[in-house]
């Protein structure tokens, strides 16, 4: 017989990986909140809230399941000074967008020991044309069906997947 585990009986190794989440703008509360879970979930060391500072209310901590009491997070308001002294920490900035220069996530090649700062952006203009100039990547998920875009958090749980598996692959944490 096939036992369900929960989270105090499975068997997950506990770890952080070198990614810095960057919100640019994402400002709904529900959204807001499953970006901590997410962020916990594939263990990002700090996620930051950029843009016009947002509550987090009800529907955030609903969402949220407390993630945010374990997850480091900063809000911002302006993003450009956090990315200039992110790359002169070695992060590598990387977007997650639909541009005429984007590439599909799957061909992003990283450097081994590579710390990520990934941006993602406003639920209705994506990232910021301002954070994209500064980026030294934009990615895109490849999708096959009607629709060119899907949830915010859907699409970071996506990126940060293929991050992580990259990252363990090349990292020896």
């Amino acid at each position: 017989m096939t036992m369900q585990l929960n989270h105090y009986t499975s068997k997950f190794t506990k770890q952080r990986f070198p990614i810095v989440l960057i919100s640019d703008n994402v400002s709904h509360a529900a959204n807001l909140g499953s970006l901590f879970r997410t962020a916990d979930a594939f263990g990002v060391e700090h996620l930051i809230l950029g843009g016009s500072p947002v509550e987090l209310g009800r529907k955030f901590t609903k969402t949220s399941r407390a993630t945010e009491q374990s997850v480091s997070f900063e809000q911002l308001e302006t993003l450009s000074e956090k990315i200039h002294e992110l790359k002169t920490q070695n992060y590598t900035l990387i977007a997650l967008e639909i541009t005429d220069k984007s590439i599909p996530i799957s061909e992003l090649k990283l450097e081994k020991n590579s710390k990520i700062a990934f941006v993602i952006g406003d639920e209705n203009h994506g990232v910021s044309d301002s954070v994209l100039e500064e980026c030294d990547a934009v990615v895109h998920i490849e999708m096959y069906g009607q629709n060119s875009s899907m949830n915010v958090v859907q699409a970071t749980s996506i990126a940060l997947y293929e991050f992580t598996k990259i990252l363990s692959i090349n990292n020896s944490f």
